[in-house]
């Protein structure tokens, strides 16, 4: 393998940290400061590999987001469902004749409530 020569100027801090990883693996400073070029070239020639992957998780999560929202709806829908069984089961057991409007009028408020309920121990 054919070399050429660099020179660099590293940070006193850079330098301590330098000798003290040579230190630990029993090597040159000057053989440590090749390893660490030489991982450093490697860690950033793999950066767009790396960013490949936060698109795929960014994608990931707007999936994941249209999904939830999806799922608020659903839940949504058979939350106002519930309340309007719920409505109807608590007029006929009652044997009081309410009109459509008056038990709307109740579905409406019960649902509300509910939403009302939902979002005070969210926060």
């Amino acid at each position: 393998m054919k070399t050429v020569q660099h020179c660099a100027r590293i940070s006193a801090a850079q330098h301590r940290l330098l000798v003290a990883l040579a230190e630990q693996r029993g090597e040159t400073s000057y053989k440590m400061l090749v390893r660490v070029i030489g991982a450093g070239l490697a860690a950033l020639s793999e950066a767009p590999k790396t960013n490949a992957n936060v698109d795929d998780i960014i994608g990931e999560v707007a999936s994941i987001s249209t999904r939830i929202v999806d799922v608020e709806r659903m839940l949504d829908r058979a939350l106002f469902t519930t309340c309007a069984a719920y409505c109807y089961a608590r007029s006929a057991a009652s044997g009081q004749r309410k009109s459509d409007e008056v038990i709307t009028a109740e579905i409406t408020a019960a649902y509300e409530r509910q939403r009302r309920l939902s979002r005070e121990a969210r926060s």
